[in-house]
């Protein structure tokens, strides 16, 4: 052991590129692979407690990171804090340098261990439109996280969503580049705050590209164009690095031009290392280096993809080590790889270390009282109910049905989703990972044989429940809606069918409930995970969007009863509900509410809550669309010689920004500060919204512009601003919008960014559906014209190449009279 008393790594009035040089020095290979790896928490436990065998036989040598301890160790926060405790102080006292690990944990919409909150799936954190509400929701997640210990998050997730078909859609902020870049940004600065020693690491995910994989199918390639990607698909990575200083990045399993991403080093170092100047770390999605010769067949060993990963710039295999082994350190030292490149790798490991403040203090305190608060204060419970009740988007309301009275005489309450509080989560979540891990779906066995029998019990049995039920106290939407009524009214349940299977034996049951009832509540959809009988989640791709299994069907027969029916999904994705848009009269998108959920679609159906979530994604009509996306150049929207395809219109069935709302807003004197723009200088772009209606309501005001004669083909719209106002009845909010012609530049011919000289069309809309022919036929949705307001402006002066003074987004003033 070394001494380790005035040690200049561990004086922390030393600069940290002074104690990370100083360190390394002292750092044999071994010890600097051991910070290129990770474990998981189970393979150095023993039922629960730590094994001091597996701790010597894994950790001597230190580590760079332990996996999951609140996940898999199964332990309530107040006990999987001691683990974590306990092998800081193994690695500190009885490793020779002492290094402290970083402890990394999924966090999608709220970090995955036992009680703690589970927010809105992030599709539908997305339709809130609201980027305060997303730094609220991180920050929560990061105070419950750094009380036990956890120091990096695997979130957010910042694909962009070009095709529904696949499973993980419901994990992006959806199809828009602005949009997600803006929400992704918030998430980033609410989990990180102001330091790393108050706050987790956020690593964006997956660069890049995962979005639109061939067929919607998970890890598959994707086929995108040098100038679509940088303008697209990396801009919510460019942003959250130079906005928010994301410090770290997880490639995409998928491949880019014949080469994986975790093995690219045009991604991975020319990209985001030199021309983004990204100083954090790189880590892998989970088991990408064995996949690399496994799936790929890229390379013919582990030990050759982790060579080829170092030099594309990857820094950390997660989740646990398997190329960087003891095969790979044999070869180290023969001199086949230089150890040059493994140090460039463990000085970013060792400087995020530094920056979290883990030298100093690698422990947190294990006080119940408090880590409790973090996990139970009610205000972060209303937190999560704020966040699904402006998640919820009302795609349809035909003559006003909603909202409902709450003097029903007689309600029937039908659908697989109904009754059911599981399936109101979406797969990053406590309950839809440990499915997983109780399925034993990750192969990782010695994982699942650290799993309690009781555990084992509540998630094989039959009540699917029961699991969910044990962590949380849940309502399902039947039950909320039953607090909602009066003590009058009769409430009739049936499952009517289940989710993704042909059996109609409950249909008669259903139809029975349906024709003695005044009105229909249809609760339908899928389930969100990664097991075989979810319909969306990582691996669960679809080849059709049309509700799962005889949902539709089930639907269809109890319309035919004739009474009044509600529809409400719960989804995760866009879903092709073409029949029910034009036969059922009240629709409801509540995507995967959380654990709020219930409550939240109970004052939506009554009336204790305006909707005014927007789409991040459209809904398309069928597959046959796909992909269909707002974003697109302007030929992408026609067709020869005729508008539409042969068997239907080529609109989306729900567009892009697309939402209603109880009540009414007027649109009116739209001023721009000047008609010619120089190419260095802003607009503002101004406008007044009054609420017209009799209820007060939200309002996502939306800014897009078209560029009429760029150098190279441009979007047919680009969103470029919004904002979400709260306004009472006859309130008028007066917008600005203040936008630098800097934030307008695009990648020119010679793949140059610029800003260039030309007319620009600006519009300012609620939803949208601006198309270039007369003949679109604006019933298609719903008769309602989107675009309440429009102009157009010049940019003058001379193109200017503007790599380097990017301007990612609007700046927003709202006054409110």
């Amino acid at each position: 052991m070394e001494k380790k008393e005035n040690l200049l790594y561990l004086d922390e009035t030393v600069s940290i590129e002074r104690r990370i040089e100083d360190l390394l020095s002292r750092m044999n290979i071994n010890e600097k692979i051991a910070q290129l790896t990770s474990h998981y928490v189970t393979e150095v436990l023993d039922k629960q407690n730590l094994s001091r065998k597996s701790l010597d036989r894994l950790l001597k040598h230190g580590i760079g990171q332990i996996t999951r301890i609140g996940e898999n160790s199964n332990l309530d926060p107040e006990d999987s804090v001691k683990i974590a405790n306990k092998i800081q102080k193994y690695l500190n006292e009885e490793t020779r340098l002492g290094i402290p690990a970083i402890v990394h944990e999924e966090c999608l919409c709220g970090y995955t261990a036992r009680k703690a909150t589970i927010f809105p799936q992030i599709i539908g954190v997305a339709s809130t439109w609201e980027p305060s509400l997303v730094e609220d929701m991180t920050q929560i997640i990061s105070n419950q996280m750094r009380s036990v210990g956890a120091h990096q998050g695997l979130s957010p997730v910042l694909d962009i969503a070009r095709d529904p078909r696949w499973g993980r859609t419901e994990e992006t902020f959806g199809e828009d580049p602005y949009l997600v870049s803006r929400m992704g940004v918030a998430y980033v600065k609410g989990l990180q705050k102001n330091s790393l020693k108050e706050g987790i690491i956020a690593t964006g995910k997956h660069f890049v590209g995962y979005g639109l994989s061939q067929g919607g199918r998970n890890w598959a390639p994707a086929y995108i164009p040098e100038r679509e990607l940088l303008e697209v698909f990396t801009r919510p990575f460019e942003a959250a690095i130079k906005e928010a200083n994301m410090g770290s990045v997880m490639n995409a399993y998928s491949e880019l031009d014949g080469i994986p991403c975790g093995f690219s080093r045009k991604l991975l170092t020319e990209l985001l290392r030199e021309k983004w100047n990204f100083k954090g770390i790189v880590v892998s999605d989970y088991g990408t280096l064995d996949l690399c010769s496994r799936l790929h067949q890229f390379t013919s060993s582990s030990s050759k993809a982790a060579h080829l990963a170092l030099i594309a710039g990857l820094d950390v295999e997660l989740p646990r080590r398997v190329a960087f082994s003891k095969k790979f350190i044999k070869i180290v030292k023969k001199g086949k790889i230089k150890e040059d490149v493994i140090n460039i790798a463990v000085k970013r490991v060792l400087r995020k270390k530094f920056e979290l403040g883990l030298f100093e203090n690698p422990y947190v305190e294990e006080d119940p009282n408090k880590i409790t608060l973090f996990f139970s204060d009610p205000k972060i419970k209303q937190k999560a109910k704020e966040i699904a009740l402006k998640s919820i988007v009302l795609l349809k309301n035909e003559n006003d049905v909603l909202p409902l009275s709450t003097d029903i005489k007689k309600l029937a309450v039908i659908g697989p989703n109904a009754d059911s509080i599981r399936n109101l989560l979406g797969d990053y979540t406590f309950v839809g990972q440990y499915e997983s891990t109780v399925n034993n779906a990750t192969g990782f066995t010695d994982v699942y044989d650290t799993i309690p029998q009781e555990t084992k019990k509540l998630l094989e049995g039959e009540d699917k429940d029961a699991f969910t039920r044990s962590l949380y106290e849940m309502q399902s939407i039947l039950d909320a809606i039953k607090e909602k009524v009066s003590k009058n009214t009769a409430i009739f349940y049936s499952k009517g069918c289940n989710l993704n299977d042909e059996n109609k034996d409950m249909f008669e049951e259903a139809k029975e409930i349906a024709e003695k009832s005044d009105l229909i509540i249809m609760v339908m959809g899928g389930k969100s995970g990664l097991v075989l009988e979810c319909t969306s989640g990582e691996s669960r791709d679809r080849s059709e969007l049309i509700l799962p299994g005889v949902q539709e069907d089930l639907i269809k027969e109890i319309y035919s009863i004739g009474k009044p029916i509600i529809l409400v999904l719960i989804n995760g994705r866009p879903l092709s509900i073409t029949w029910e848009r034009d036969n059922i009269p009240a629709i409801i998108e509540a995507w995967l509410p959380g654990q709020e959920g219930g409550p939240a679609v109970a004052d939506i159906l009554f009336g204790d809550y305006n909707p005014g979530g927007k789409l991040p994604i459209c809904f398309p009509r069928s597959v046959g669309q796909i992909p269909i996306f707002h974003y697109c150049k302007p030929t992408g929207n026609i067709a020869v010689w005729a508008w539409n395809y042969v068997e239907e219109n080529t609109t989306p069935l729900f567009p892009f920004g697309y939402g209603l709302s109880y009540t009414t807003f007027e649109y009116s004197n739209l001023r721009l500060s000047s008609n010619e723009i120089n190419v260095d200088d802003f607009i503002e772009i101004s406008l007044e919204v009054k609420n017209i209606g009799k209820i007060e309501g939200d309002e996502v005001i939306q800014l897009y512009i078209r560029d009429n004669e760029a150098g190279v083909t441009r979007p047919l719209e680009e969103l470029i601003g919004f904002t979400r106002v709260s306004l009472r009845p006859n309130q008028i909010a007066n917008v600005t919008f203040k936008i630098y012609m800097k934030q307008l530049g695009f990648y020119n011919e010679d793949m140059n960014y610029v800003v260039e000289p030309g007319t620009m069309l600006i519009y300012v809309g609620s939803i949208h559906a601006l198309y270039p022919s007369k003949h679109l036929n604006l019933d298609d949705l719903f008769g309602r014209n989107d675009v309440k307001l429009k102009s157009n402006f010049k940019i003058t002066g001379e193109t200017k190449i503007i790599e380097d003074e990017k301007i990612f987004f609007s700046e927003i003033s709202v006054e409110k009279s």
